[in-house]
């Protein structure tokens, strides 16, 4: 069931700006194009805009259906929204430390969500953990999105996230005196982050100069910490492959590693590292949001009512819903799984499209497919499978010959590996998959705990890894077009 939220909104004040403090997202940055953000209201009184009716229905609107991301409102307002819960992928797993005194916070900075952990350098513990919502997502889901949004509105966006982190490593720091703070995070946050010009990641051939090692003072960023405190940003490995898949490379201890692997973050931008202790490949390739279930009809985050599982039952469907006996929508292993599932019954062809002339693949009595979504699907994988498919014929190896593929995020960690198989996205026996978690905290964790040995495998993960730009291959666009297939 939503729940009831009720919000006093002083003059002045936008709506859109209490609601995404109380973790309220706009994948489309705002723009009324996806519907993602509907709101209903139940006392009060919120407009009906032209963005509005272009895309709720007329009885939609009667019954006090609205758009968050162009509602209006002044005074106290009362309405349900379904988006209140967003489960962010955290890490538990103890390291190895170098005892030193003092505390430290990591930090995974992701386009849609934020971790930070307290550290105790005396005995590696995980004192407090905090989660939150980029604050960024009120200007775009995906990191394009972002990018256009800062070459319009310089500044702001830097000023944001700034801000969204000072509130978030106070809270975790809990008035202990912090003497170090470690970041990860893809190329476009570290610039944002960092005040670095984004502009060159915006056009082909979307490479940058800026992502290196950046370090600031607390006091530098306005951060409520130690007096000599200081922030670093650790590096990117190039173009649009960020720190989070260095600090990856870090907790699967890559520098060790003699077999050849394949570490893959199945996000909007995707990004892969291929290799071993000896040579890495790595590349970033636009998925798109789909796997996060944006761009999706009935789509959501992992959140209560959000089917996660799909099997073929009794020529049907048999579906997982979470927390909720009705299904509401589906999230991104939802939709994996159904689209897998669609193929087994022969609902979907080969190609993609709906078989048998049906419009949509019901789920249950109150979510369905339809073929724009199969196809946002198609696209996701699509770009994933190539990328990948084209750094192995860079190493001279082809997929069979990989040891592991390691999934790394919030859907590797919960998409099905049979179905992620069935449907091409990862053409190698589902044994061969292994989810990873968050293995960007985990890195970042393990090199600041590592403060003599840390700097060292950092240097030497970057100097085995050598960027490849998907843009530039002039096979790229034929691969993607066969890797569309199911």
């Amino acid at each position: 069931m939503a729940q009831l939220c009720s919000i006093e909104v002083p003059s002045g004040v936008e709506l859109a700006d209490l609601l995404l403090e109380r973790g309220v997202e706009f994948p489309c940055g705002g723009t009324s194009l996806c519907g993602a953000c509907r709101l209903r209201v139940v006392d009060g009184e919120i407009g009906v805009t032209a963005d509005m009716r272009a895309v709720l229905t007329p009885p939609e609107i009667e019954a006090g259906w609205r758009l968050a991301c162009q509602a209006h409102a002044r005074g106290r307002v009362t309405f349900e929204i379904e988006q209140w819960e967003t489960p962010i992928l955290g890490d538990e797993a103890r390291v190895s430390n170098e005892p030193r005194e003092g505390f430290g916070i990591a930090i995974d900075l992701g386009t849609t969500t934020l971790v930070a952990q307290l550290l105790d350098f005396a005995t590696g513990d995980v004192l407090s953990v905090r989660t939150a919502l980029n604050p960024q997502c009120v200007h775009g889901a995906d990191v394009m999105s972002r990018i256009q949004f800062a070459l319009r509105e310089p500044q702001v966006l830097t000023n944001s996230i700034r801000k969204g982190l000072a509130a978030l490593v106070h809270d975790a720091a809990a008035d202990r005196e912090v003497g170090e703070v470690l970041i990860c995070g893809n190329t476009v946050m570290h610039h944002l982050f960092c005040g670095e010009e984004v502009e060159p990641l915006s056009h082909v051939p979307f490479e940058t100069s800026a992502g290196e090692l950046r370090e600031f003072s607390a006091k530098e960023l306005g951060w409520q910490l130690g007096s000599s405190c200081r922030v670093q940003f650790l590096p990117c490995l190039g173009s649009f492959v960020g720190s989070d898949m260095l600090a990856g490379m870090v907790a699967l201890d890559w520098t060790g590693r003699d077999e050849l692997a394949a570490l893959i973050d199945l996000g909007t931008n995707g990004e892969i590292v291929i290799g071993n202790c000896q040579r890495a490949l790595c590349a970033s390739t636009a998925a798109g949001p789909a796997f996060e279930a944006g761009r999706i009809r009935m789509g959501m985050r992992a959140a209560p009512g959000a089917i996660s599982r799909v099997v073929p039952k009794d020529g049907g469907f048999a579906c997982q819903v979470l927390g909720a006996r009705t299904a509401r929508g589906i999230c991104g292993s939802g939709l994996v799984d159904a689209v897998a599932a669609g193929l087994q019954l022969g609902r979907i062809s080969s190609n993609g499209r709906l078989a048998n002339g049906i419009q949509a693949l019901e789920l249950t009595p109150e979510v369905s497919i339809v073929q724009s979504d199969i196809r946002e699907l198609q696209l996701a994988k699509g770009a994933i499978a190539a990328g990948l498919r084209i750094l192995l014929e860079r190493w001279g190896m082809t997929l069979q010959q990989l040891d592991c593929i390691y999934l790394a995020g919030a859907f590797g960690n919960y998409v099905n590996a049979a179905s992620a198989t069935s449907i091409g996205l990862l053409e190698l026996a589902p044994e061969k998959i292994e989810p990873v978690g968050n293995t960007a905290l985990r890195g970042t964790k393990i090199l600041l705990l590592s403060p003599t040995h840390g700097p060292n495998v950092v240097k030497q993960i970057r100097g085995l890894t050598q960027h490849v730009s998907l843009a530039a291959d002039p096979h790229f666009q034929d691969i993607f077009a066969d890797c569309m297939r199911f």
